[in-house]
């Protein structure tokens, strides 16, 4: 399943009703959480009968989460990563698609695409790397060399943040009638670009 090995497949549903008992949610997340999702099943377990352990990744696990509606809440599948303290990669299916997901330091995710075209790659001599090139597949992440994964995420992010500063002062210097207040934006921007 997924392209990944046969020996790697479990198969095993895990139960909403487990979930709520296990972690004690709320009403308010169990109805947000149930809203969105039909049936969790874990597919595949990565571990050291496929790759050998790395320093912080003893196994990967890959979750098949059945979706009812395309437009799920990410905020469910965060929580779900978050009370279930492993490296899990989210295959969330919706009717004939597939979005895979993964969290480190925020949620990165794939585009859709048809289930049937979707293969996996398991590619590092260790557990470690192999977590670390899933995620950037996952998010398209290009690391710069000396970066981790997870530092190349944050830096993304803030870059991104920055640019959108600088759209919006760029917006503002441009409307701005007053010479002098069109003088500050302009300094606010140089900052802000060096910054870049």
């Amino acid at each position: 399943m997924f392209g990944l090995p046969t020996q790697s497949e479990v198969g095993t549903p895990l139960p909403k009703t487990a979930l709520y008992a296990k972690f004690g949610l709320k009403a308010a997340d169990r109805e947000a959480f149930d809203a969105d999702v039909s049936r969790i099943v874990i597919a595949n377990c990565i571990d050291s009968r496929l790759v050998q352990v790395g320093s912080t990744t003893q196994s990967i696990y890959l979750l098949a989460v059945t979706l009812k509606r395309k437009d799920y809440d990410p905020r469910n599948i965060i929580m779900l990563s978050r009370l279930i303290e492993q490296n899990i990669v989210f295959a969330l299916i919706y009717e004939s698609e597939v979005q895979l997901a993964a969290y480190c330091t925020r949620l990165v995710t794939s585009p859709w695409q048809p289930s049937d075209t979707l293969a996996l790659t398991l590619d590092g001599l260790n557990l470690d790397t192999v977590w670390d090139n899933l995620i950037a597949s996952i998010g398209h992440i290009t690391v710069t060399e000396g970066n981790s994964v997870a530092q190349q995420i944050v830096i993304d992010d803030a870059r991104a943040k920055l640019l959108k500063q600088i759209e919006q002062l760029e917006k503002r210097a441009r409307t701005e009638k007053q010479p002098r207040k069109k003088l500050e934006l302009f300094e606010r921007l140089k900052e802000l670009k060096k910054n870049l």
